[in-house]
């Protein structure tokens, strides 16, 4: 796994330590100044007067390579080519033969497609395709190439969501398929699901319809590392017990050599699925919580510790905030180390599991390592084990942000933050870090992070979102780097625009240059 790394240093939390305030940009990119940068908005029909319609689900890059996963196709920009113009090096068209089934079963026409949700690569030569399939989700595998399909079509189910909105993840590890999406038509049985590996592992899921495991999560990033696999999401906290639904930002975790269970207790379900709550907020007399996570970076180094980095909102019903925070995978295996939580009747307070009342081997513990080195496959596990670990899946402590504090916080926008990325090797030594985020209004923020106290920069406020390239719902819903050659590529629902990651170099010397460029040049 490449590593990369980010420079994080912030002042000790102290007592008194006031609320911080929003950064101001240093130079605003308004929209008449963005508006020439190069955009797609899918397929174009009669003679190239009218658009299909983009619909945008997700983008990865590979190589040199751009995959967009859209409604009814995926396409692939050659990014050495894309520098005026994006136009689609290939197009991969799968439409949906069940349209008839989707209009009798009475839901939205528009949900009559099909809606590429899952794309990733299953290895150097194969992709892996789902999509919504006009409410049948299926799967197909293509030659990364060629986009030539291989093999057979199969079943979607519990890899690939039945609607365009409803949230999924999925990565490959080890040769399974790691999925966590909705099962089932209603949308009622959330699941992390493993499939895809042949004879070696069995298909596991989450227990169904245990609000205790799962409840109304939506899934937004999972990542191999080590030996586990990280889903991140948010969901209805089952341990708030105050009034109303509350949500809170969750990561989770699974053994990759986990077996399921036996015959009697969690056969063919995860016997290492734990979940803590990821704290992202800002410290006080009164904590101020940013509980709900929108985007989040695969794992990178910082301080030369491995770490992901969020952005994560108020409450939907609370005032509008946003805020960036960082977690290291070590204080998340610390707490997946520590004390379970635990509700002992449907009125009692949610409290932590005495040590003495956790059976051993540890619940939640991978076969063959620590506590359960001793067991070669999770099968043997006793029955204690696996009964504590199905009634106690939640972690008693959460996950701290790196310092205890957002990195960045914006609570004067009325409008939130929605997507991340991270360069980690920024400037010309490369030894600085810049992190670009999408905003629901349609701009991207671009902040050089600081490394001593309150250092950080906003460098440039970039109105992205240009009503004669795109149309519809203005917000980011996906940012990629492409550090070769420059360029952000930014994702709406009906468009990408290709943004350049700096302007300084269409300035002729130093001395006509905008701040923003003598900023960079002297900083970064």
């Amino acid at each position: 796994m490449a590593m990369v790394s980010l420079a994080w240093l912030l002042p000790a939390i102290a007592a008194a330590t006031p609320f911080p305030s929003d950064l101001q940009p240093i130079s605003v990119v308004r929209l008449e100044d963005s508006h020439r940068c190069p955009s797609f908005q899918g397929l174009v029909f009669n003679n190239g007067t009218e658009r299909l319609g983009l619909d945008y689900q997700r983008m990865i890059r590979i190589q040199h390579m751009l995959y967009i996963a859209a409604r009814d196709h995926v396409f692939v920009v050659n990014l050495t080519t894309a520098v005026d113009k994006i136009i689609p090096q290939q197009i991969l068209t799968w439409r949906s033969t069940d349209v008839s089934k989707c209009a009798v079963r009475g839901r939205n026409s528009d949900e009559c497609y099909n809606y590429i949700k899952v794309l990733v690569p299953r290895n150097d030569e194969t992709l892996f395709a789902c999509g919504t399939n006009a409410l049948n989700p299926a799967c197909r595998n293509y030659r990364l190439r060629t986009l030539e399909q291989v093999g057979q079509e199969l079943l979607g189910q519990a890899r690939c969501p039945f609607e365009s909105r409803q949230s999924n993840v999925g990565v490959f590890a080890g040769g399974h398929f790691y999925s966590a999406t909705v099962t089932d038509f209603q949308a009622s049985d959330a699941v992390i699901y493993r499939s895809l590996g042949g004879e070696g592992r069995p298909v596991l899921r989450t227990v169904k319809y245990d609000s205790k495991w799962l409840r109304e999560p939506h899934f937004l990033h999972a990542v191999e590392y080590g030996n586990y696999v990280y889903f991140f999401f948010s969901e209805i906290a089952v341990e708030h017990t105050g009034a109303g639904k509350v949500v809170y930002s969750r990561v989770a975790r699974v053994c990759k050599n986990d077996s399921g269970g036996s015959s009697r207790v969690l056969d063919r379900h995860w016997t290492s699925f734990l979940k803590a709550r990821l704290n992202c907020s800002v410290p006080g007399d009164t904590f101020f919580y940013f509980d709900v996570l929108q985007s989040l970076t695969s794992v990178l180094q910082i301080n030369q510790r491995p770490a992901v980095v969020g952005v994560f909102t108020t409450q939907t019903n609370s005032i509008p905030g946003s805020a960036v925070c960082g977690f290291y995978l070590d204080d998340i295996e610390r707490v997946f180390n520590g004390k379970f939580k635990e509700q002992k009747n449907s009125d009692s307070v949610w409290t932590p599991v005495p040590e003495e009342h956790v059976p051993e081997p540890r619940p939640g513990s991978c076969a063959g390592e620590g506590s359960a080195s001793s067991y070669s496959s999770s099968v043997q596990f006793p029955d204690s084990v696996l009964s504590f670990i199905k009634t106690h899946p939640l972690m008693d402590e959460s996950v701290s942000a790196i310092n205890s504090q957002p990195l960045i916080t914006s609570t004067a926008s009325r409008y939130k933050l929605t997507q991340i990325v991270v360069d980690t090797a920024a400037g010309p030594h490369k030894n600085r870090s810049v992190v670009f985020l999408g905003s629901e209004d349609g701009r991207v923020l671009k902040i050089l992070t600081g490394t001593q106290a309150n250092s950080s920069r906003l460098l440039e406020d970039i109105s992205v979102f240009s009503p004669t390239q795109c149309s519809g719902e203005r917000g980011v819903l996906g940012l990629e780097l492409d550090k070769e050659h420059h360029a952000l590529f930014v994702a709406f629902s009906s468009c990408i625009i290709r943004v350049p990651l700096s302007r300084c170099a269409q300035h002729g010397t130093y001395n006509f240059f905008p701040p923003v460029c003598l900023f960079e040049f002297f900083w970064i």
